[in-house]
Order: C-alpha cells, then structure tokens, then sequence
C-alpha cells in the first residue's frame, strides 16, 4: 500500500519545509508513504526547501496555472507513480500533517472513497462570523448540488483512493474542492467527512480576491458542475418558471373568452391571449433544449468512461514499466554488471498537461 502526499505549492518557501516535515512517515496499513510537490510556477526556492526538508519528488508547470491544474498535476503524477491512496494538503501549513492517519482511515478500512477533512468552521477563530456563515450556506448549496453530506466542502485536505483518484477530472480553472465533491456525488462514489484541527494561517488566500470574489466564482463552478451532470432537471426547472404564468394567463383568456360568449363579461383578452401564448412557447423551447443537453451530456458520459480507462491502461503499463525496472536492477546486482548508468531524476521538470474531459 502506497500513499503519496501532493502538495501544490507558489512561492511557500517559508512554509513548505514545515508542512513537509509534519508528513508521517510510517503509517498502520501503509507501506511506503512519499511526498510529491507540484511547483506552480515558483519563482522563489521553494522546491530547493522541498527537496532539503525531504520531498520525494517535484513536478513543474512552466508558469503558474492555478490551483485547479496542479491538483490535476498532482494527481495524474501520483497516478503514474504508483500511488494506492493520495492525500493533497496546502503548502500554507492549514493542514496538521498528524491527521493524516485518521484522514485516510477509512479508505484503509474500505469504507470511503473519498475523506473529506472537515475544518469545523464554527470553532476556527480568525474566520469572521460572516465568512462562517458564508461557509455554511455554500457548504448547504453544494450538499444539495451533489447531494452529499459534507459539512465542509471546500476543505482542501482530502484523501483519494485509486478509484477515486482516477475518476477525477477537473475541468475548472479556478478551484477543484467543489467541482470534484459534485462530480464524486453524481458518480455515487463513497465520501466521508472526517474532523480535523487546522493551524493558524500566517497570509490571507491567494486564491481569490475577498470573500464575494470567491462566492461569485464557486458559483459559476457549481451552477456549470450541476447543469452538466443534471441538464434536463435544470432546464426544466427554468421551463416551468415561464410556464407557468403562461398557463395561468392563458388560462385567464379563455375565462375572459367563454364569459364574452356568455355575455356575462365585456373585457378583451388580447393581452392575457399574446403574452401567455409567447411564456408557454418560450417554455417549450427551454425544454426542448434540455433534452437536446440531456443527449449530450449521455455523450460526456460514455467520453469519461473512455477517459478513465485509457487512464487505468496508462496506469497497469507504468505499473508494469516500474516492475520489469526493478526486476533488471536486481538482475544487474546479482551479475555485478551495470546497464544503464544514467541517474534517475527526482525533479520532472515539465507536466504532461492533465486529461480533461
């Protein structure tokens, strides 16, 4: 069993070794536990720090792309690296590394997929009472969204089996904790939420620019992440909006209609007739156009499940590569001899861009 630890880092030089030394190194049920840092276009000496405070390995972008792509990074490389579980954490110092054991607990017992560190937001003490209740109302609207029960779904220490891990795709270039937490949900994987301590936070977030900067793009992430999984649901839901005052004003007509014909009223129905007409119209389109986005998404679909097992291939022939690379190195030991003297390389120095779907 193999766990490896990614962090995505930009310019944590004074954290980073912290973090890294903080990391268990022997774990119950685990094997071999690593530590892999995506640079996201450092332009300090914060992997030198990585690699001294004892880093396993670095994966570099050539420029900063943000952390929904390097938590991409992070993850296609610890695929590749032959990772059981992968547990991502912040290069800040946010996270205790102690609580790295109880976090992947329940992956380790079979029992989640996914653990999601809960930060208990209502006892951290340096968040303000709006942003609490801000974390309160966004956690209540992605619950729903991905109809889960995570008190805390924009934690970044998460825990990932290998089928979780491969079934991730972030397709947001802003932030992945909520985009995945809905994408984990409609693929009814298993998600457990676990709670953890925090350390203070010595810098404000260079995610987002204040809290109504960061309302407004989760948002977009979860009004996009749930139109894509529920389509039909959601343009029917806006159908109804304009069908029904529509029927209630064409309805209107035809009671104005029937009491001219009886002479019981004298008032026209030429406003109620046109209006109505036009809602129920527009009504029919919107849904019409959910159907055609219902079809496509079953397109999506069958295109991720074509995505996750080109993934599970790339990841049985890197398996299978580091196998028959071992098998040749004890080979080499028992003749004595020396077939490749090339030096392995610690530091990848440019990420193959992570597969989106």
């Amino acid at each position: 069993m193999k766990l490896i630890v990614q962090i995505p880092a930009l310019n944590e030089r004074d954290t980073i070794a912290e973090v890294i030394r903080a990391v268990p190194r022997h774990i119950p049920g685990v094997d071999q536990v690593e530590v892999l840092i995506i640079d996201d276009g450092c332009t300090d000496d914060t992997v030198a720090v990585a690699l001294a405070a004892g880093a396993d390995h670095v994966v570099r972008h050539t420029a900063n792309k943000g952390l929904a792509t390097a938590y991409q990074t992070g993850v296609d490389t610890a695929l590749r690296l032959g990772a059981d579980i992968i547990v991502n954490t912040d290069a800040d110092n946010q996270y205790p590394g102690s609580e790295i054991p109880r976090l992947i607990e329940p992956i380790l017992a079979g029992k989640a997929d996914i653990v999601i560190g809960d930060r208990q937001v209502h006892q951290i003490e340096h968040f303000s009472p709006l942003k609490k209740a801000l974390q309160h109302v966004g956690s209540a609207v992605v619950r729903w969204a991905s109809e889960t029960n995570v008190p805390d779904t924009v934690s970044g220490f998460r825990a990932l089996s290998r089928e979780a891990a491969l079934r991730t795709f972030v397709t947001s270039d802003f932030s992945y904790t909520v985009e995945n937490l809905i994408q984990a949900g409609k693929r009814r994987l298993t998600i457990v939420a676990v709670p953890i301590t925090t350390n203070p936070v010595k810098r404000p977030s260079r995610l987002h620019r204040g809290n109504w900067n960061f309302i407004k793009r989760q948002a977009a992430i979860i009004a996009r992440t749930y139109t894509t999984y529920e389509p039909l649901k959601v343009f029917s839901y806006i159908a109804l909006f304009f069908a029904t005052p529509g029927f209630i004003l064409l309805a209107w007509a035809a009671f104005v209609f029937i009491g001219r014909r009886l002479g019981i009223l004298s008032a026209t129905n030429d406003q109620s007739l046109l209006v109505g007409s036009v809602l129920v119209l527009m009504a029919l389109i919107i849904f019409l156009i959910g159907l055609l986005a219902d079809r496509v998404g079953g397109v999506r679909r069958l295109q991720e499940e074509i995505l996750y097992r080109t993934r599970v291939n790339l990841v049985e022939q890197e398996a299978w590569r580091r196998t028959i690379s071992a098998r040749l190195d004890r080979i080499e030991r028992a003749l004595g001899v020396t077939v490749n003297d090339e030096p392995d390389e610690t530091v990848v120095k440019d990420s193959q861009p992570p597969v989106r779907p």
